[in-house]
């Protein structure tokens, strides 16, 4: 049960004050920041607030609906991770606002008894305060998607348990948006047998993570598994049953798609409903400077709630760097890089880096042959983006020169054949020398 555990001021065996930290969410950043601080504050209280039940893997739940994996091994924590740590989880709790002058967040958290749900409201005091919400479901505001019992995000676990229940006793589901989350719900369905239409705005699918020529292998293999696109479409309303249930989803261009139900992947936002009252700045995600701070004192936020990256790796990093400076070592957040994506499906693996998609003037090279497809983005003499897909080896290279603005002037052979040796030279001393300088 959710409950205020005030901080008590207790003393460690050195004499130090204890301090409390609350961390709102339990994702990579979330769990991460905790990790760090129990490494350095071993005496320091951690509560943990979630509305999630479990701890998740969210880039996994595709996986429990397809049935390759259960709820438990969706988790990337230990079962026993909060006993070990000695963390307070509370769970299926909502934060519905904070106080920032009495440091004090209110919440109230889901109870069930004999099958009723109860909702038990409590306030919880805090130290210093981590804020890792991560991202929201956006829904578009077309006929009833908003309302439909039968209209699905893919956020969190209860989202992935309505999935997987629907679609078994499913045939035929529109699924909206052709990115990363639609065509992990559309690979999932299909493994289940079921017929799936893909609704996406733009010309090709993975239009936030691939250009053209990458999507369309893709593309290929979903058709062939049975997957029906509908590119360049946008949805204008939907026909429902006396339920209120969608049966059809309209297009534009007076197409109708029938449906047993719907699953919307349109995009997120950062989760910052709760702050609306708050004087925690915001604009469309939390601001923070450098150290994870936000200009509220004791106050930090990490991962996709901050609108900094959407990428696993450096949610993580985020959430150590705030630990850091909330236990007291000032620590910069510098290596923030993260325009680097990486998709496998179908056996076929891709990474993407940089930009996509070539500015007028740029210079593009392009191979396409057995092994894959590459594709180079040069403006400058720099390399600005990379596609691999197949043969995704000397990735670490590409990566090098587009995150360090390297340039390739003076480098006399194709483009495909430099490597890190081309930018060393030997001195008469025997010594190498970095011809560049990053």
């Amino acid at each position: 049960m959710c409950q205020d555990v005030s901080h008590k001021g207790n003393l460690c065996g050195g004499g130090e004050e204890t301090m409390k930290h609350v961390i709102i969410g339990a994702g990579a950043a979330g769990i991460t920041a905790a990790k760090t601080i129990r490494e350095l504050h071993p005496s320091d209280e951690i509560v943990i607030i979630s509305e999630d039940e479990q701890v998740i893997s969210r880039v996994m739940l595709y996986k429990y609906i397809s049935g390759d994996r259960d709820a438990d091994s969706l988790s990337f924590v230990p079962k026993d991770f909060f006993d070990q740590e000695n963390i307070t989880w509370l769970s299926g709790c909502r934060v519905m606002g904070i106080d920032t002058e009495a440091k004090k967040i209110s919440c109230r958290q889901r109870a069930e008894i004999a099958r009723e749900i109860f909702y038990n409201w409590e306030t919880i005091s805090y130290d210093k305060l981590l804020i890792a919400t991560g991202m929201l479901s956006t829904v578009p505001p077309v006929g009833r998607l908003r309302i439909a019992n039968n209209a699905f995000g893919l956020r969190d676990m209860a989202d992935a348990k309505a999935i997987k229940e629907a679609a078994e006793s499913a045939k035929e589901v529109v699924v909206i948006g052709g990115g990363l989350v639609g065509l992990s719900v559309a690979y999932a369905l299909l493994q289940l047998g079921k017929k799936v239409h893909v609704v996406e705005m733009a010309d090709h699918i993975l239009p936030l993570n691939l250009d053209a020529g990458a999507a369309e292998t893709y593309q290929s293999k979903f058709e062939e598994a049975g997957a029906i696109f509908h590119l360049g479409c946008k949805v204008a309303d939907t026909k429902e049953d006396t339920f209120g249930n969608i049966t059809h989803l309209k297009l534009e261009g007076d197409v109708e798609l029938p449906c047993d139900f719907v699953v919307m992947a349109t995009g997120a936002v950062p989760k910052i409903d709760f702050l609306e009252n708050s004087n925690i700045p915001c604009d469309k995600a939390v601001i923070v400077d450098n150290h994870m701070a936000t200009r509220v004192a004791d106050i930090y936020a990490a991962g996709d709630v901050t609108g900094l990256s959407g990428i696993w790796p450096n949610a993580k990093h985020q959430g150590e760097i705030a630990a850091k400076n909330m236990c007291g070592e000032v620590t910069l957040y510098e290596d923030s890089f993260a325009i680097k994506n990486t998709i496998n499906k179908f056996g076929i693996a891709t990474l993407t880096i940089g930009e996509r998609e070539p500015q007028e003037g740029d210079r593009v090279e392009v191979r396409a042959d057995r092994k894959g497809y590459k594709k180079l983005i040069i403006r400058d003499n720099q390399i600005v983006g990379v596609i691999l897909q197949g043969d995704i080896s000397n990735s670490g290279f590409w990566q090098y020169m587009v995150k360090n603005d390297i340039k390739i002037d003076g480098i006399n052979k194709p483009i495909w054949k430099i490597s890190f040796a081309d930018f060393f030279d030997i001195s008469e001393e025997g010594e190498y020398n970095w011809l560049i300088s990053a």
